[in-house]
């Protein structure tokens, strides 16, 4: 996943969305940003924010769960 969130240079040059059918959301943003759709790559630079956010929020609890059990 940290992959998928933080790449975009690779993804850029190599090509990581098929037309019409994927599309990766640091290209969605950039592809905004170019055609001076700010609105619209805010909104999707929040929401890629929040998933990310959760995402952490969730692995440092599963994290410290399995900590507290091991030291038990």
């Amino acid at each position: 996943m940290p992959h998928t969130v933080g790449e975009f240079g690779v993804v850029l040059m190599i090509g990581g969305s098929i037309p019409g059918e994927t599309k990766v959301a640091s290209i969605a943003i950039y592809e905004e940003v170019e055609a001076l759709n700010y609105d619209r790559a805010n909104m999707y630079a929040a929401v890629l924010f929040v998933i990310t956010f959760l995402i952490l929020i969730t692995v440092y609890t599963v994290n410290k769960r399995f900590a507290k059990a091991d030291s038990l």
